[in-house]
């Protein structure tokens, strides 16, 4: 054999062997992450052959199927306000994929689960029709659709989040911009609409509520609170009330909003200072404690974690705390430090919940086409964030800060507002509002963009408190269910 046919034999043997390398790779290590992704079309004409199981809440059907004349099954969105839930829901479209609870769920919804090994060996026994099994989510229709309406009524972008402190259901979870999944999933409009949401501005596809953090402002002072209280302070404790204070290592002064002193002194007790919101004296405290107490009162809460939810979702981050200056503004919740409404709502759930943080969930049970339990979902304690001492000591502040901000006055609502600034100078703040019922079980979070239209005067009050307020009372008026 002369070199010419050996070296192109050698080539052709290395060839092969790469080749077989890569197939052995797709199919031992790669085919899960191949025939489960959501632009898998072959995927896709296997799942239109079986009817997929239904998405629903609250006895309302939030996605469904139907036999075409072919015999393949199209997906809808039947509830009356489509763009309420698809944040949650998702889509399932044959040209541009599937999202949300349609993606992460897309195995038990086409019968393809393991779980459903049984289900599926019994129907070929009995010669029955393979069909998917039903998701049923934790939402509240009413809650979910108060609080998207609350957003889109007013035009905001932003988000709303209500969830059940004592199991960790999520009650609500409202996105705007939002989008109705009908045209994107129906062929005749599919091209349009989908071109048309991507170019709406505020990234309607999106979950604002999960998918998005943001400063979360004096909101976060519930966590710097938190790690005063274990840390020696206390309600009563002194804190500075002055108009402004100089920020460590710096020449850089940092203000009260309006630039006044906190209740007209130059003193004030910890329990004046979280009810008016007074940036100073949170400056003041979070220095004093120093960089390992606040990370820790963050962790606790939830800052920087994600959970298995079944929709995409966004960490969040204490941020870095390099100097005393740093530590100083991220005690008032800015600098570096972001959160979603979701971590938002379970931090004010686990205040809600006698300092126990619990797993979040949204997914409550899957059900078979008998609507027989197949499965479902364990409540799950993450950690105790603070004592029960020290979540009572909490509530009260947060009554008093709920005083404040509604004017005076009971009305049994514990709550705490943030205005958060970003962007360049005169950018409109994010407002925040974050609030429980204690004796409804149900805790909510609200974050309004870039101040709702009322510009650089915008607070967590005057624009994000209203929609929290009712949502809870959406949620509670139902008994939370």
């Amino acid at each position: 054999m002369n070199r010419s046919i050996r070296l192109v034999a050698g080539f052709a043997l290395l060839l092969t062997l790469v080749l077989l390398a890569n197939l052995t790779v797709i199919q031992a290590f790669r085919e899960d992450e191949y025939a489960n992704n959501a632009l898998n079309q072959r995927g896709f004409l296997e799942m239109k052959s079986i009817p997929r199981g239904q998405i629903s809440t609250g006895g309302v059907v939030l996605a469904a199927s139907q036999a075409d004349e072919e015999g393949f099954y199209d997906r809808s969105y039947p509830a009356d306000n489509p763009a309420a839930y698809a944040s949650v829901v998702g889509y399932l479209s044959d040209q541009y994929g599937a999202s949300g609870i349609e993606a992460s769920y897309n195995q038990v919804l086409n019968g393809t689960d393991d779980a459903l090994a049984t289900s599926r060996w019994w129907d070929t026994i009995t010669g029955k029709e393979t069909a998917g099994a039903n998701v049923e989510l934790t939402l509240n229709p009413n809650a979910q659709q108060v609080a998207h309406q609350q957003l889109v009524a007013n035009g905001y972008e932003g988000a709303a989040v209500a969830l059940r402190p004592s199991t960790g259901e999520v009650l609500a979870m409202a996105s705007s911009p939002s989008f109705d999944p009908n045209p994107i999933v129906n062929d005749a409009t599919a091209e349009q609409a989908w071109a048309e949401v991507n170019n709406r501005p505020g990234n309607p596809l999106i979950n604002h509520a999960s998918q998005e953090t943001l400063p979360p402002g004096s909101i976060f002072k519930i966590i710097t609170t938190a790690a005063g209280l274990q840390n020696g302070y206390s309600a009563d404790s002194r804190v500075t009330g002055a108009s402004e204070i100089t920020l460590p290592g710096t020449e850089t002064t940092l203000t009260n909003y309006g630039g006044q002193t906190c209740g007209g002194s130059e003193e004030v007790s910890l329990e004046t200072a979280f009810a008016l919101s007074c940036n100073t004296a949170f400056v003041e405290m979070g220095v004093d404690m120093g960089p390992d107490a606040l990370r820790q009162s963050a962790e606790a809460f939830g800052v920087g974690e994600t959970y298995d939810l079944g929709v995409p979702m966004a960490s969040g981050s204490l941020g870095e705390l390099p100097d005393a200056a740093a530590l100083g503004q991220s005690a008032i919740g800015q600098y570096d430090v972001t959160m979603s409404a979701l971590q938002a709502a379970v931090m004010a759930a686990t205040v809600a919940n006698d300092g126990l943080r619990m797993e979040p969930y949204l997914v409550d049970r899957i059900t078979g086409t008998d609507l027989r339990e197949l499965r479902s979902h364990d409540t799950h304690e993450v950690t105790q964030a603070v004592s029960p001492e020290i979540a009572d000591q909490l509530t009260d502040l947060m009554f008093a800060s709920e005083r404040n901000t509604a004017g005076g006055g009971d009305n049994g609502i514990a709550s705490k507002t943030g205005t958060a600034e970003h962007g360049p100078e005169g950018t409109p703040p994010h407002t925040w509002y974050v609030a429980f019922d204690p004796d409804a079980d149900v805790a909510v979070a609200v974050v309004v963009k870039n101040g709702g239209g009322y510009g650089t005067t915008a607070t967590g009050g005057q624009v994000a408190s209203p929609i929290g307020r009712a949502v809870l009372d959406a949620a509670r008026n139902e008994g939370g269910q």
